[in-house]
């Protein structure tokens, strides 16, 4: 009996020992990261369910990796840090603390949609710890590839589909750019309507096309009574809140209300979709395999 009850206990600790050897094992390795760098967000619920999300799902996918944070808005950072006694990294903070920690390989993943003014300074920032990495590399924004445009004209075309009834317009609003690629845009609003996206408008609050633009071309149209709002960026924030779904005068609710239509706003941002999520995961998994 007694030999019976101590080879229990030997098999319990081998069980045992298997089991937190493979804990261990799903563990994230010390020396490789994964650096998610997003513009960043003072609105709590919608910055835990889009840069939070993309940054799970990112971390989903590379179990071996340690996921970290940066924002490049030190306005937002330093209203967090005031307001909520929260803390976020710069991304030279994030760098110099994942350079000192041990990590020798960093994958940068912005969740930028496009390579405008925001996605150089970062690759410019990078430049400057190349020695400091064994191996660093910069992956891209969402919107970069062919495939990339077909995907999210897709994902936020099927967002539309539902309010296809021949008389509803669907504005999607995008920050807008002063650099070159704000051309994003309007390559994307090609992609849509090749793509069978009749009813979907995209423009910007702070570039071309305007919100005057998508007004006379949804006059035109002349079968319109009715237009929805989305925002075309990852967080649904203060863009999307005030300048998209706020009742000022010179909100894009209040200039197609008074123009006679029908608004409804969606406040969601891109990162909440588990699609668009899965598109950043994938394009760090193309950086990683860049560096093998």
């Amino acid at each position: 009996m007694k030999k019976h009850i101590g080879m229990l206990c030997m098999a319990a600790l081998a069980g045992s020992a298997l089991l937190f050897g493979c804990r261990t094992a799903s563990k994230p390795a010390a020396d490789k990261g994964i650096l998610v760098v997003s513009f960043g967000t003072s609105y709590n619920s919608s910055r835990s369910v889009t840069i939070g999300a993309i940054e799970s799902t990112i971390r989903e996918q590379f179990p071996d990796y340690q996921v970290l944070r940066a924002f490049t808005a030190d306005t937002i950072i330093s209203i967090l840090k005031k307001r909520d006694n929260v803390t976020v990294d710069t991304v030279t903070q994030a760098l110099d603390r994942a350079a000192s920690s041990g990590i020798k390989t960093l994958i940068v993943q912005p969740t930028h949609l496009m390579n405008g003014f925001e996605y150089t300074d970062l690759a410019e920032d990078l430049k400057k710890y190349e020695k400091k990495f064994d191996r660093l590399v910069l992956s891209t924004p969402l919107l970069t590839s062919d495939d990339d445009y077909k995907q999210v004209a897709a994902i936020i075309g099927a967002k539309a589909a539902s309010y296809d009834d021949g008389s509803t317009a669907v504005c999607f609003m995008g920050h807008g750019t002063e650099a070159e690629s704000n051309s994003t845009y309007a390559r994307l609003q090609t992609v849509m309507e090749s793509e069978g996206y009749k009813n979907c408008y995209i423009g910007t609050v702070e570039a071309e096309p305007s919100v005057d633009d998508l007004l006379r071309v949804i006059k035109q149209q002349g079968r319109y009574t009715q237009v929805v709002l989305m925002p075309l960026m990852v967080v649904a924030g203060d863009h999307a809140n005030n300048d998209m779904a706020g009742d000022e005068d010179d909100s894009w609710k209040s200039i197609f209300e008074n123009a006679g239509f029908a608004v409804t706003c969606v406040l969601e941002g891109l990162g909440q979709n588990y699609d668009i999520q899965r598109m950043y995961a994938a394009h760090a998994r193309s950086a990683a395999e860049s560096l093998r």
